[in-house]
């Protein structure tokens, strides 16, 4: 049976408006009422729609005002403004807010004016609202980096910047984009600041301000709803950053809605040796090294640091007493991928389905080995185009589609980010030094405090050292460590390439999602 559209009408005169509900009811359409701004937001927030109509003139905020709040909450869903207004600015300010439709009380000509606007001015009238709503949260955003002073808030800012990074990309203003880009290197710089300031003193057992870490993501966020509702399917997509997470938002939303949405911060280093390994383990990397001994590869050591992922995660288990059947797959390829649609009725006889899908990191690593990529990704936008493109044709689609027909709540998640770098930062070191282009491990490194964040004392990080005198350090912003051997060369080969391992808001501020299939 086809779900029902669900539709929410939002007017200050909702009660004079029962006729046509109770048409559209008799049609088969499923109807909520809103009569204010504010509950049609708290509506929209808790709720799945497929269509909005919106009158444009209520008391307290206006409708104008009330799509906005809508677009930050579902930017995807198609918003009709009812207006007594005919004036052509309120057109303009309505369509550049992204509407879908314009009536105006009663049907007039003008609608079709409206509908000429629509479809002739559109991409022009959404550049230049675009243009001038980010004029005026520029100074807004910048106070905010300003006063950041706890994670909460760079989350905040960074997803704020997500969304404007997403909404310039639809512009045709390219001196916009490049104000932009400015604004969100000044926060990546005030962010490693912040890093660099506090990351030591969370890890302290009395630490009352740290933020969720990866260590923490299962205990946090999945063992709760494996309990409540004994069955749980978590998703991992490797180095998956927030905007990608809101590039492919839009494409599962006609099958799940988001139940929940929040940040993590990702432990350094951020990458899939520490990061990933943090999560499953539910410790950090030197309590696995201690406890597992047997589980942990250091960096100079031969092997696959990734390989007892699944080891870890049912020691986790063990140490918190769950009971489960757990399935655990990692997704390197179209044949791992097709064994999991392939035997999906089997695995989800298991109550705790874990499933790593590494092709987005896959995607990163190539975009420095292979000049077709560099090309394809040239930059955030393309990589953002590229992770879309392959998702809506992946297996995880497909999957995503299949559990939507089965009551079960899937929590998607990655382990970290990655950044574009583009300045090189000279390091020396010898043969032993890790080869991470964003973090180093060495015992004789040389290098210029000022341009990294040290850790010369790893145990305080819960970090492993190999000698007694190994010290990391981790790149800022968009840096990455370069030996002066061979200098131009190695400079050349790795600028404006993705990386990862080191401090930036892409890198470690990341998305933690509950799903629920709409049909349930």
């Amino acid at each position: 049976m086809l779900k029902k559209v669900r539709i929410l009408w939002v007017d200050d005169e909702i009660d004079l408006l029962r006729p046509h509900i109770l048409f559209l009811e008799d049609k088969g359409y499923e109807l909520s009422t809103a009569s204010n701004g504010g509950d049609a937001i708290d509506e929209v927030r808790n709720s799945a729609y497929d269509l909005i109509f919106l009158d444009e003139n209520m008391p307290g905020l206006s409708g104008l005002e009330t799509l906005t709040k809508i677009k930050e909450i579902g930017p995807d869903i198609p918003v009709v403004m009812i207006t007594k207004s005919e004036a052509e600015d309120m057109m303009d300010a309505a369509i550049g807010s992204q509407i879908s439709d314009y009536l105006i009380k009663p049907v007039n000509p003008n609608q079709i004016l409206l509908s000429i606007k629509k479809n002739i001015d559109n991409k022009k009238l959404i550049t230049t609202k675009t243009t001038s709503d980010y004029q005026s949260q520029f100074g807004n955003i910048g106070m905010q980096i300003s006063a950041a002073a706890a994670f909460s808030d760079w989350s905040e800012i960074y997803k704020k910047l997500v969304f404007w990074e997403l909404e310039l990309d639809k512009s045709q203003d390219s001196s916009m984009n490049e104000v932009f880009l400015m604004q969100k290197n000044e926060a990546d710089i005030e962010f490693g600041k912040y890093i660099k300031k506090n990351y030591i003193d969370w890890l302290k057992p009395d630490c009352e301000t740290r933020p969720l870490l990866s260590p923490n993501v299962i205990k946090s966020a999945v063992l709760p709803e494996l309990k409540k509702s004994g069955q749980t399917v978590f998703i991992l997509i490797d180095n998956l950053r927030f905007d990608q997470w809101r590039v492919i938002q839009p494409i599962i939303k006609d099958y799940y809605q988001v139940e929940d949405e929040k940040t993590y911060c990702s432990i350094l280093p951020t990458s899939t040796q520490y990061a990933r390994n943090a999560i499953f383990a539910g410790l950090m990397p030197l309590a696995i090294q201690e406890l597992y001994p047997n589980l942990w590869l250091n960096d100079d050591d031969e092997g696959s640091k990734n390989d007892y992922e699944e080891q870890l995660l049912n020691n986790q288990l063990q140490r918190f007493g769950i009971k489960a059947k757990v399935y655990f797959e990692k997704i390197f390829s179209s044949r791992t991928g097709d064994k999991v649609i392939d035997n999906l009725n089997n695995i989800l006889q298991n109550d705790f389905v874990v499933l790593v899908y590494n092709f987005v990191d896959i995607l990163s690593h190539a975009n420095t080995d292979m000049e077709m990529i560099k090309e394809l990704a040239s930059n955030d936008s393309a990589y953002r185009s590229l992770t879309l493109s392959w998702f809506q044709h992946s297996h995880l689609m497909e999957l995503f589609r299949e559990l939507s027909n089965r009551n079960i709540k899937i929590i998607l998640t990655t382990d970290h980010g990655t950044i574009r770098v583009n300045k090189p930062i000279k390091v020396v070191g010898d043969k032993s030094t890790s080869k991470n282009l964003r973090y180093k491990l060495g015992k004789n490194l040389s290098y210029n405090l000022r341009d990294v964040f040290e850790i010369s004392k790893p145990e305080k990080a819960y970090l492993p050292k190999t000698t007694l005198s190994s010290k990391y350090i981790f790149a800022l912003n968009t840096d990455f460590f370069a030996y002066p051997n061979n200098y131009n060369y190695y400079v050349n080969y790795y600028v404006n390439t993705y990386q990862h391992g080191g401090i930036s808001m892409e890198e470690m501020i990341l998305p933690l999602v509950t799903l629920q299939s709409k049909q349930f």
